[in-house]
Formats: structure tokens, C-alpha cells, sequence
């Protein structure tokens, strides 16, 4: 079959339709075109929930009245549910509801939380009596958001946890769905438009750490939740609006039957012998691989493997003679097992992210207090907000991922033969690696704070600033990398929930924060002083201590990862539909996740 009844086929088999379900043309869906909508949802909804999550716990420490450590637990909490359900999003939009569908229901969601917490924060009788946490004596007596004060705050956060965390995968997943992995000139587009997301990604962050975090300082946290909710509106004015250009995949129904299927067949098999050869399996197809790429794994056609023969048992085919005991749950295809494979093979990859998502936690918490008690004094009228700290790195990206798409990219393409310069799970290795140092920064800085305290000194803000950034430059690297290997080794049907595998190491290292913060306060406490991280008052507390902590569990992780890295084999049918420049045979760059 030639190249263009290749792409025929993959067309009519696709299952790619318009807005209004008929089937979608090249020339007038997909593209930049229509991404370019899910990139403006992208920038106006991070610019929305980052100004809610980066700036919360100045808000539930100070008009809330929690503890410190509650108050940074209650935040990282917040953050990692808001990660957690992007697998519930994924998994709605692959199996029934479609990516633009299941953002549009719960882009609404997200606004209505907003709009709840804005009308909260504005009526003084559904929030504890003022009183000011940091005088020693007040703190003691502050009363806590209880009853249904605390209600209304917990269920407009998680509203907000609950529209965002379903909606991430699907901003990912939509915008990339409008370009043909399988396409060699899309595929380069492909990258390009990942960088672009992290782009708007970096513009959405750096707007809500400057002008909403500033709006919220000055005008009020009901004006800046009020803020965010316009935003998020504008947001889903975009989405709407690229309404008629978007290509859609049709939802498959549950992706998690065909894998149950495999570990039953499996299993019922567990005494059969694996043949030798694999074309004597079930759904086997012989791919030749020659100069042009192969048939796209988008239509159902992956590669035997050697990893987890276990697993092959599934496509055997039993000599009984009875062909109605073969039902999908004790015969499998190949390419079914394949799926399968991958994803226990990319769970490694997805662990070693966690400690790095861990990191950014403190960033977010830890570093916000730190720069409380700093001198925040930039002139004679205008003081920094601590929180907008955390937009340094985003000023500094915004100059910097343009730089490595034009620069970059194209240099290291033409060492490599890669479309996308390095590969993904080099990219994610090189952003491990800085995140190290960024705790290595903050715990110097912050033993140099908490001395220069002790001898009434205040040190100036910007000291805290290059471990924000030094964690930008990381998560330049480390975010987009982990995106686009997700989003690369997903087949058709499974890409928003591959994506969502993404945002769950966010979760994961949230939630580790958490209960990092909790053990170390346990352990390091005692029967004549409390934790490194038990107090109200950073001068009183461990917070260098806990930093290295972090920076060493950072920096085992990264040869941890190098580990995983090499030993996880990309499957050959999704490896070349993202061919070289110069694509000639399967290269041992092609089999391995870092290049020996």
C-alpha cells in the first residue's frame, strides 16, 4: 500500500469528526489554526486558578485563621486534588464524553467555584472575626473557620479543584489532537505546539502573580476571586469560539475494559506456555520498516515486544477447538497487550516526577512565608506581594521557551536528526536534575534570613529569588518533557488520559508534601520544643533543615531516574510515527529513553 492510501485509511478509521459529529477535513479543521482557541483557554484559566492557588494560603492563614502548617497543608491538598481528578477528566473525555465536551461542562464548574469564593470573601458574616495571626499573643485566641463558615469555603475550593483538575488533561490533549502524530511536517508542529502551550501556560501564571496577586492585595481577596472568575469567563469564550474549527476524536467507551481484559486473559492463562515466535499470536502483524514511516498505531496496530511476556499468554489461542470460549476476556490482541505494556512501563517515569512536583509544593507555601517577613519594600510607595515571588520565573520563561523553540530546537535537531531536538525523557532528566539546586538555594538563603532575624535584621525580598529561579528553568524542562512523552506513547482513544498521568505527579507530590511536613514535624519534635515546621514563626522553626532535606531526596531521585530512564524501550510503531529527520531504521536512540 502507498504512502496516500496509507493516509486514506487513517482517515476513514480515524473516527476524527466536526462539531456537529460528520467527519472532519484536513483543510478546514485542526491545525495551529484551531489550537490556537485551546491556547487562549489555556493562558486565561491558569491565569484564574493560579492567582486562586499561589496566593491561597495568605488567605487561609490570615482570614481563615488555621495554623501555618494547616494552612500549607490545606493548600497543597487543595493543589493535589485539583491534580488528582485530572484522571477523572481524562477518562470521562476518552470513554464518553469528548475532550471539548468535558471541558465545557466543567470550565463552568471551575467559574461557579470562583464565584463562590469571591462572594464569600466579600460578606464579613460567612468569615471568622478579623484578627491578626502574626502577633503572638492573637494567634493563640484567633478563632477558626468552623461550621458552616468552613463549608462554604471547602466546597467552593473543591468546585474549583474539581472543574480545573478535569479540565488540564483535555486543554493538553484537545489542542494536540488538532495535528497528526502520524504526519512527519505535523509532527514537528507537534512540538512546536507544546512549547506553545507552556508558553501561554508561563503568560497565565506570570498575569495572576503580578496584576491579580497585586489586585488581591490591594483590593481585596473578594475582588481578586471575582477577578479570576471574569478571567476564567474570557477563557471559555475562547474555547467556544474555536467551536467549528476543532478535529474531535470520538470517545471509545471504557479504556479501562480492553486493559482488565488483558490481566484476566492473562491470568486464566497463566499456565500456557509463550511460542517463541510472536507472529503465532493473536492479532500479530508483520510491519516491514522501510524508509517511509509505518502504518500510524492510531488505527490499532502496535508492535510485539519483549517486555512482560506474562502478558503475551493473553493472545494465545487455546487448541480445544471451542471457539465460543474465546471471548474478549480470555483472547486478546497484540496490540491490546502492547497498550497494556506501555502503561505499566511509563508508571517509573511518572514516579521519578513526584519528588520534583514536591519541591514546587514549597515554592508555593513554604517560600510565600518566607518572603512575609522579608523586606518587600521595592520603592518608597510599592511593596512586592510575597506571593508574586513566584512570577520571577515566569518573566524569565516567557524570554526563554521562545528562545529554545528558535534556537535551541534547531541545533539540537541538527545533531540528533530529531524533530523535537532531544528527546522527551532527556528533556524531563536535564529539568530533574536543576530542581536539586533551586533547595539547595532556598535552604541558604533561608539559614541567612532566620540569623539576620535573630540580630533584628530584615533581609530584602529578592533574596528568595533564585530558587524561583532556578525551579523555572526546571520545570521549563521537566513539564513540557513529561507532556509530550505522555502525550507521544498514548494511542487513539487514551490521550487525555495518558496526559492526566502528567498533572497526577503534581498530585502525588502535593500530597507527599503534605505529609512530608506532617512526619517531620513528628520526628523532629520533642518533649521541650515542637518540629522544624511546628510554629507561626519561621525564626522559630527548621525551614533550612527541611529544605536540604528535600534538595537530597531531589537529588537521589535524578539517578533514580537516570535507572528508568534507560531501561524503559519505547515500542517501535510509536516511536517511528514520530521518525528522524533523516529517517532510515529503527536507531538505538529509537529503543531507549536516553541515548547511549
Amino acid at each position: 500500500m502507498n504512502g496516500e492510501g496509507t493516509m486514506k485509511n487513517f482517515k476513514e478509521e480515524s473516527g476524527e469528526i466536526d462539531w456537529r459529529g460528520r467527519p472532519s477535513k484536513s483543510n478546514k479543521h485542526g491545525g495551529m489554526s484551531a489550537a490556537v482557541f485551546v491556547l487562549g483557554l489555556q493562558a486565561f484559566e491558569m491565569m484564574a486558578i493560579a492567582a486562586v492557588g499561589n496566593n491561597l494560603i495568605t488567605y487561609v492563614f490570615n482570614d481563615m485563621h488555621y495554623p501555618l502548617s494547616k494552612a500549607a497543608n490545606i493548600v497543597t491538598n487543595f493543589v493535589g486534588t485539583v491534580f488528582l481528578l485530572s484522571l477523572l477528566g481524562g477518562f470521562l473525555s476518552d470513554s464518553y464524553l469528548g475532550s471539548f465536551a468535558t471541558m465545557l461542562i466543567f470550565g463552568f464548574v471551575e467559574l461557579s467555584g470562583f464565584i463562590l469564593l469571591s462572594v464569600q470573601a466579600h460578606f464579613p458574616q460567612l468569615k471568622p472575626p478579623k484578627c491578626n495571626m502574626l502577633s503572638s499573643s492573637a494567634s493563640a485566641q484567633c478563632a477558626e473557620a468552623k461550621g458552616y463558615k468552613a463549608l462554604i469555603f471547602f466546597v467552593a475550593l473543591y468546585l474549583v479543584a474539581l472543574g480545573s483538575g478535569c479540565l488540564k488533561p483535555n486543554i493538553i490533549s484537545l489542542g494536540a489532537d488538532q495535528f497528526r502524530k502520524e504526519d512527519s511536517k505535523q509532527s514537528r508542529k507537534l512540538s512546536t505546539y507544546f512549547n506553545c502551550a507552556y508558553f501561554a501556560f508561563c503568560m497565565g501564571e506570570l498575569i495572576a502573580l503580578t496584576v491579580l496577586v497585586w489586585v488581591q492585595t490591594h483590593s481585596g481577596m473578594d475582588v481578586g476571586f471575582g477577578v479570576s472568575a471574569a478571567a476564567m469567563t474570557v477563557g471559555l469564550i475562547c474555547l467556544v469560539s474555536g467551536t467549528s474549527l476543532y478535529r474531535n476524536n470520538r470517545p471509545r467507551g471504557s479504556i479501562f475494559t480492553p486493559i482488565a481484559q488483558v490481566f484476566v486473559a492473562a491470568i486464566t492463562k497463566r499456565k500456557q506456555v509463550c511460542p517463541s515466535n510472536a507472529d503465532m499470536l493473536h492479532g500479530s502483524k508483520t510491519i516491514v520498516l522501510q524508509r517511509v514511516s509505518v502504518t500510524s498505531p492510531t488505527v490499532g496496530t502496535l508492535l510485539h515486544t519483549e517486555k512482560f511476556r506474562f502478558l503475551d499468554k493473553a493472545c494465545i489461542k487455546t487448541e480445544d477447538g471451542n471457539q465460543m470460549t474465546e471471548t474478549p476476556w480470555r483472547l486478546c490482541t497484540v496490540s491490546q497487550v502492547e497498550q497494556v505494556k506501555i502503561l505499566i512501563s511509563v508508571v517509573p517515569i511518572f514516579a521519578c516526577t513526584i519528588i520534583f512536583n514536591t519541591i514546587l509544593a514549597q515554592l508555593q507555601t513554604f517560600s510565600v512565608q518566607q518572603g512575609s517577613s522579608m523586606n518587600k519594600r521595592l520603592t518608597k510607595n510599592f511593596q512586592i506581594p510575597p506571593a508574586s515571588l513566584q512570577a520571577i520565573p515566569y518573566i524569565m520563561l516567557i524570554f526563554l521557551v521562545p528562545l529554545y523553540e528558535t534556537v535551541f530546537v534547531p541545533m539540537a535537531r541538527r545533531i540528533t536528526g530529531r524533530d523535537s531536538g532531544i528527546t522527551s525523557l532527556q528533556r524531563v532528566g536535564i529539568g530533574l536534575f536543576i530542581a536539586t539546586f533551586s533547595m539547595v538555594s532556598a535552604a541558604i538563603v533561608e539559614n541567612k534570613r532566620r540569623k539576620s532575624a535573630l540580630l533584628n535584621e530584615t533581609l530584602t525580598i529578592f533574596w528568595i529569588a533564585p530558587q524561583f529561579l532556578i525551579f523555572g528553568l526546571s520545570e521549563m524542562f521537566t513539564a513540557v518533557g513529561l507532556i509530550e512523552f505522555f502525550y507521544s506513547q498514548s494511542l487513539e482513544g487514551m490521550q487525555s488520559f495518558l496526559t492526566a498521568m502528567t498533572y497526577c505527579s503534581y498530585s502525588f507530590g502535593f500530597y507527599l508534601s503534605s505529609l512530608l511536613v506532617s512526619l517531620v514535624n513528628k520526628i523532629t519534635s520533642s518533649s521541650s520544643g515542637g518540629g522544624w515546621l511546628s510554629g507561626n514563626d519561621l525564626n522559630t522553626d527548621k525551614l533550612d533543615h527541611f529544605y536540604w532535606l528535600l534538595a537530597a531526596l531531589s537529588f537521589v531521585n535524578f539517578f533514580n531516574y537516570l535507572f528508568w530512564s534507560r531501561w524503559y524501550s519505547y515500542n517501535p510503531s510509536l516511536s517511528l510515527t514520530s521518525p528522524p529527520t533523516q529517517p532510515s531504521e529503527v536507531r538505538e536512540s529509537d529503543k531507549n529513553g536516553v541515548e547511549t
